[in-house]
Formats: structure tokens, sequence, C-alpha cells
């Protein structure tokens, strides 16, 4: 995503365009009015222990298969294994198949990964991250050309789903869960367009998998388990859904994870959430983790081939997952 970063004048024209939508004002009759839903708050419940031993072992997994980019073996491998895992875990799955042009003209056969926790409940929580890996070390001073491991990039998202998942099969909450592991995120151009990236996500905001949706809770996780996480308030996050942010980050104070939801307002990131808010009208909120001030916003790691397992931290899994899991099991039905 435009190495992620988007900051100035044209995050701020999106998102005012964004604000412009959700309120459906008078000076704009012909757009929709999406009505944003009041978060609801996070009462005192009991919350199954998320297991960040789990979760690294999830992502080892999608590892393991190699680079999980479109039109290889590895990916397609990678997208039967996350199926079959959340259908294990007793979740009804739809494989949203796809295809995309990357931006060098390659046609990409893309599946975004939809896992349905009680489908047939009205009230439900979103949780979303990429699944893909970035076809090149663009950051990287060796080996440039070669597809990365995306350990954080892409699968600690995902082992945080995967995790979710097992404790809904263990610990039924009284809400609808969706997960959703969106494709083809990181094939974009760095210093292109914004519409290079975030394929799956644009193709998903187009597509709904039912109508009218829209949970009480959307949240996109990237880069959510790396040594050093912080993940500041993100300003997209921020524009569209404050107060839904404030609550979580407010959540994850409470559970003694305050040093890694920090309370800073962060810059506007280029992620799925943005098409997410665009096209599906949706208020999704970035948990992204933005460990630098300086340029490398990222860290060193970021589209090099550093990303690799061994720059997985549990305990912020760990911090990652809890919080979400707080925010499920504390939703009231």
């Amino acid at each position: 995503m435009q190495s992620k970063l988007a900051i100035g004048l044209l995050v701020l024209a999106l998102v005012a365009m964004l604000l412009k939508g959700f309120t459906g004002c008078e000076s704009n009759s012909n757009q929709p009015s999406t009505p944003t839903p009041v978060p609801i708050p996070f009462p005192e419940a009991a919350v199954p222990t998320f297991n960040e031993d789990s979760a690294f072992t999830f992502i080892q997994k999608q590892v393991a298969f190699g680079p999980r980019v479109p039109n290889t073996a590895a990916h397609k491998k990678c997208a039967a294994w996350l199926s079959s895992e959340f259908q294990r875990y007793g979740l009804s799955v739809i494989e949203q198949k796809f295809t995309a042009k990357h931006f060098k003209g390659e046609i990409f056969n893309c599946t975004n990964i939809i896992a349905q926790y009680k489908p047939e409940a009205t009230k439900r929580i979103l949780l979303s991250a990429h699944w893909d890996s970035r076809f090149m070390a663009d950051k990287d001073t060796k080996n440039i050309n070669q597809p990365i491991d995306g350990a954080d990039d892409g699968a600690s998202g995902v082992s945080v789903l995967l995790e979710i998942a097992r404790l809904l099969a263990q610990t039924p909450p009284d809400v609808g869960v969706d997960l959703i592991c969106f494709d083809a995120e990181d094939s974009g151009d760095d210093g292109g367009e914004a519409e290079t990236w975030c394929l799956g996500s644009q193709h998903w905001s187009k597509n709904v998998h039912r109508p009218s949706y829209q949970p009480y809770y959307a949240i996109l996780l990237d880069m959510v388990g790396a040594k050093g996480a912080r993940f500041m308030k993100e300003g997209v996050s921020m524009q569209v859904a404050p107060a839904v942010v404030d609550k979580i980050w407010t959540l994850a104070a409470s559970l003694g994870y305050g040093q890694y939801f920090v309370n800073t307002n962060g810059p506007g990131i280029t992620d799925d959430h943005v098409f997410v808010i665009r096209n599906a009208r949706i208020p999704m909120i970035d948990v992204i983790s933005i460990p630098n001030d300086g340029e490398k916003l990222f860290g060193d790691y970021h589209h090099t081939h550093q990303d690799n397992i061994s720059i997985i931290d549990k305990q912020v899994l760990k911090a990652t997952g809890q919080v979400m899991a707080a925010v499920i099991w504390r939703t009231p039905k």
C-alpha cells in the first residue's frame, strides 16, 4: 500500500469524502445514507484466554507454505488450508473467488476467505486481515525481486483470526462473528496509485457476502505480531469511527496492554479498511503497528526478507488477540 502510508491532502480529501457519505447530508442527496451503529459498551464478562503459542503455530504453518503470492502453488495450498481450518472449528466458509489485474499486467486468481460464526445472528462483529504476502522485497538490499515470507505483514493478523476461530468453537459467545481473510492486499505499486493495493478488499467491498451488512464493530488487523509493535490510533480510523477506536484502546489499557495500544494519534494509512469504508460504507478501523516515527514507519523488516518467523513476538500476539477476544465476548447479545 504505497508503503502502506498515505499522508497529506490526498488522504484528507478521501476522509472528507467518506465522512460526507456516512452522514448522508442533504447537499449530497444522491448518496445513499448508511447509519453508523453506535458502539456497544464493553461490560464485564468472562473472556476466554487467547493462546499466543497456538497463534504462533498458525504463523509457522502459513510461512511453511512459502510466500503466499497469487498464482503460485504456495498460495493455492495455503488457501485450501485456511478454509479447512475454519471449517474444522465449525465455521461456515465462503471462498469468494475473483480475478484481478496486477499493476504489472498479470491476471491474478484470488480468493477472499469468509468464515462465519452463527451466520443467522443479526448482531455481528467483523475481524479481518490479509493472508497474501508481498511478491518482492522492494525495501531490501538483496534478492529484491524475490517474494517475502510475510510472517508479520499478513500471517500475524490471520493467526489471530484462526485462534479466535478456535476459541469460538470452545466457548461460544452471544454474537455472530465474521472472520475475513482478504487476498492480494500486498501486490501494489510502491509510489503508485492506491487502487493497485488491497485488491481483495476492493472486490469484497463491492460484493459483500450478505445484503445490508453492517457489523457493530469492524476491525482490520495488519502487522500485529512483530517485536516492538506499537498500535497508534490510525488516522482514517479516527476520522470515521473515533468512538470505536477510543473504546477499544481503553479496553486494551484496562487489560494491561497499554504499552502496545498507545494513546497516540497516528497517520492515515492506505490499507484494506479504506476500501471497505469507501465502497461498502462500513466504518472499519485499522489496528496496525507503527513502531517508528521516522521514515521507516513500519520497521526495518517491512517489505524485506527480514519479515520472517524470527521477528514474531508471542507477547504482541497475546496482546492483540486478547483484546480482540474481549471485544467479542464482552459485546452483549
